[in-house]
């Protein structure tokens, strides 16, 4: 494979307490991102908090951004524009959520601020529909729940595949990847929606592979290196695997990168999350993951002992 870096020597077991601190702080702000959520407080997306969508048509060819400038300009920032159909159709679908518009008032919002700020581009109201909270609160519980039964497959699947330590190990960094990444969103004020959620999951997936290459190293060094201790095969491996991780990390921050930056407005939330989980990713499969398992051999000889 090709070596970015050769026969690196670094000490990542011997800086765990200093990883092991940073994490419990991001995971300190991710806890306090979770009480904004639960009290209401966070930038929640139109799928958990209901709202309102309009399907219009135009008579004139408009684009999705002028729609969103429009829709800024009197004050809906908030609101999501997305096309349908093909471009000649001149179809959109606008949501807005609870904040913007109340239960059937979207319509008529809608159709004032384009016979205002845009009259020439022949608005028409084509339907609407309203999302309740009973319908976005199943969708918060479905979410959650999705992010539940993946981590305990994870679980499964490495307690099967390696030993229990190395699944209790991984399902810590994913729990670690998933709750520091989604703090930090609700932290910076990003909206959070089923598209973020999407993005959770995939990296939950993402995360799980670098460790589970990482691991295959361990073990198979523990089957060779007798005379090292556990610390330092674990050191050793982290090594050898250094260069697949950093092209890995590397070519995928390049893919997602440019999704975020040429992807459009829809798919920045989504993009965004991913750059931020694939950071937080490799960094927990190098200090989370691999320091639990060491801390966890530590303590099986103790209890020998």
């Amino acid at each position: 494979m090709f070596q970015i870096v050769k026969d690196t020597k670094i000490d990542f077991i011997g800086k765990r307490k200093a990883a092991f601190a940073i994490s419990g702080i991001m995971l300190l702000a991710a806890f306090y991102a979770f009480y904004l959520i639960a009290a209401d407080k966070a930038n929640m997306g139109l799928d958990f908090t209901g709202g309102s969508t309009v399907h219009v048509k135009f008579d004139r060819s408009v684009s999705v951004a002028d729609i969103r400038g429009v829709m800024a300009l009197e004050g809906y920032e908030r609101a999501m524009i997305q096309q349908i159909g093909n471009e000649e159709e001149n179809e959109f679908i606008i949501r807005m959520g609870l904040l913007d518009a109340e239960a059937g008032e979207a319509s008529r919002k809608v159709k004032e601020v384009f016979e205002k700020d845009m009259p020439e581009a022949g608005l028409s109201i084509e339907g609407s529909s309203e999302i309740g909270p009973v319908v976005s609160g199943q969708l918060k519980q479905k979410a959650l729940l999705a992010m539940l039964w993946a981590v305990i497959g994870i679980l499964i699947y490495i307690w099967l595949r390696f030993k229990f330590k190395f699944a209790v190990a991984a399902t810590v960094a994913t729990f670690h990847d998933v709750f520091v990444v989604l703090g930090i969103m609700v932290l910076l004020g990003k909206e959070i929606d089923l598209l973020v959620v999407t993005a959770l999951l995939t990296l939950a997936g993402y995360s799980l592979n670098d460790t589970v290459v990482l691991f295959d190293r361990i073990r198979e060094n523990l089957r060779f290196i007798l005379k090292s201790s556990y610390g330092e095969i674990v050191n050793r491996s982290i090594n050898e695997v250094l260069s697949r991780t950093i092209i890995t990390s590397g070519t995928t921050l390049m893919v997602v990168g440019s999704l975020y930056l040429f992807g459009g407005h829809v798919l920045q939330n989504f993009s965004f999350t991913l750059l931020l989980g694939i950071l937080v990713g490799t960094y927990s499969s190098v200090f989370v993951a691999s320091p639990v398992v060491v801390e966890w051999d530590n303590f099986e000889k103790k209890g020998r002992d």
